[in-house]
Order: C-alpha cells, then sequence, then structure tokens
C-alpha cells in the first residue's frame, strides 16, 4: 500500500522548515573575513565542521580603517579566506569566489560579481524541496544581488 503525502498547512510548513537540521548541511558562507577575527572562526568551523558541506565562500566588501574602499576589502578578504583555507590545507580553488567591488546602492540595481552569479547557480540546481543555508556575516550585497538577479531563488 502506497502511503499519501501528508499535506500542510502554511502555518506546519514554515514549523518544518524552521525546525532544528538533521545531517549534514549544503552551506555557503559570504564573508568579509579580512574585517574581524569572527568571521575567521566562522570560516574555520565551516570548513572543517562535519555537520557542514561548504559549498562555496564568497568574499565580502567592507571599508573601515582596514581597507581603502569596498574594492579594497573584498578583495583583502578574497585573499584572507584562501589563507585561512590553506592553513587548513582545504583546497580552494573553484570554492572561494569574489564578491562585489562597490556596495548595492538601489534596491533592484544588483551589483554583479562572481560570488552573486554563482549563488544564483548554485541556488537554481539545488533540488526542490532540499535547502541550500546561506550565512552572510558581511556586508548583504552579494546576497541581495543574488536575489536580484533572480528573485525566484
Amino acid at each position: 500500500m502506497i502511503k499519501e503525502a501528508k499535506k500542510l498547512n502554511p502555518s506546519d510548513q514554515l514549523q518544518e522548515k524552521l525546525a532544528l537540521p538533521k545531517g549534514t548541511l549544503d552551506m555557503v558562507l559570504d564573508t568579509d573575513t579580512y574585517n574581524e577575527i569572527d568571521d575567521q572562526f566562522a570560516l574555520v568551523y565551516s570548513a572543517i565542521s562535519e555537520k557542514v558541506n561548504l559549498r562555496a565562500v564568497y568574499a565580502a566588501p567592507f571599508h573601515n580603517a582596514r581597507s581603502s574602499g569596498p574594492k579594497d576589502g573584498m578583495l583583502k578578504s578574497y585573499d584572507e579566506i584562501c589563507r585561512v583555507l590553506s592553513l587548513l590545507k582545504v583546497p580552494y580553488d573553484g570554492l572561494v569566489l569574489r564578491g562585489s567591488t562597490e556596495f548595492m546602492t538601489a534596491e533592484k540595481q544588483p551589483v554583479d560579481s562572481d560570488a552573486a552569479q554563482h549563488l544564483v547557480q548554485l541556488a537554481q540546481k539545488t533540488p526542490q524541496g532540499e535547502l541550500l543555508y546561506v550565512v552572510a556575516i558581511g556586508a548583504i550585497t552579494n546576497v541581495a544581488s543574488a536575489l536580484t538577479i533572480d528573485p525566484k531563488i
């Protein structure tokens, strides 16, 4: 006898999506790793955790006393991500992508970058019913741009 899948009301569907995940999580990390030490810890955890299948790491822009502008901050973060992963002996070629070189300034005008395009492609390839976790711990430009490029993701 084939058991019919039960249909959940919207509230139950939301509860199901918010439940603690089981097994390994497919995740991307969007980070301005050169900016602050906490991002390096998040990167290390994501790279070595048995609970995380790290699909990509995106360098996020930042601008403060440690950078001359968003592009410089993103490039410094990109280099720092690669440095940290190399110390962990985690291959980073194809895993780490450069992000936005400027901040998003208008709601419907994405800042194109390798990171934003990759996130769109990765989300589109994620099978229906499966989840891709996006952990954004830097400026949200890469993620916001991806959502603007393809709002369906």
